[in-house]
């Protein structure tokens, strides 16, 4: 198995040894990233490449993933939940970052913030929650479920949005919740 996909396996059980990967296909998530990474390592029109393509788009459409084939992505995905995350191919994610479902992290196109999210390393992105623009997430940041982000989170924070945005400064915001991280 390819480094990034033992790394995303790891995520899912501690472990990406040959039995837990057929294990991790039962997986709605894993099976999604695996197939993702397996489209980015073929060429577009070599036999493979269109195989893995065509899985991709239906599974795309099962699972409600719009994650594109360009979207630059560490070791150690974590696809808590299927259902409706949505990311642009400009973004790029670092390592040990868990999406829950009804994440969108996506392009502002006009404004200072014009562009699309940088997110560091162990970073979990809670239920609902929105990152737009040219923003940079530190890493070890926890966003909460609903939060709209639309400027910089240093490293280190959990991150509540209510009424305001308010960011607290924590060094073990994601302990807990980045559960085997890939080293």
């Amino acid at each position: 198995m390819e480094e990034l996909i033992k790394a995303d396996l790891y995520r899912y059980f501690g472990r990406s040894d040959r039995k837990t990967f057929f294990k991790g296909l039962q997986v709605p998530g894993f099976r999604y990233s695996y197939i993702l990474r397996k489209c980015a390592r073929y060429k577009k029109f070599s036999i493979a490449g269109m195989f893995y393509r065509m899985l991709l788009k239906h599974y795309k459409f099962k699972y409600g993933f719009q994650i594109p084939i360009a979207t630059k992505i560490g070791r150690g995905l974590f696809l808590g939940h299927f259902g409706q995350i949505v990311i642009n191919g400009r973004v790029v994610i670092g390592e040990n970052c868990n999406l829950e479902h009804g994440v969108t992290i996506g392009q502002t196109n006009r404004g200072r913030q014009k562009g699309c999210p940088v997110i560091g390393n162990n970073v979990w992105i809670g239920t609902g929650s929105v990152l737009v623009g040219n923003i940079r997430i530190g890493d070890n940041v926890l966003i909460a479920p609903n939060s709209y982000i639309n400027s910089d989170i240093p490293a280190n924070s959990l991150v509540v949005n209510n009424r305001s945005l308010e960011i607290i400064p924590r060094a073990n915001a994601v302990e807990g919740y980045v559960n085997n991280p890939v080293k």
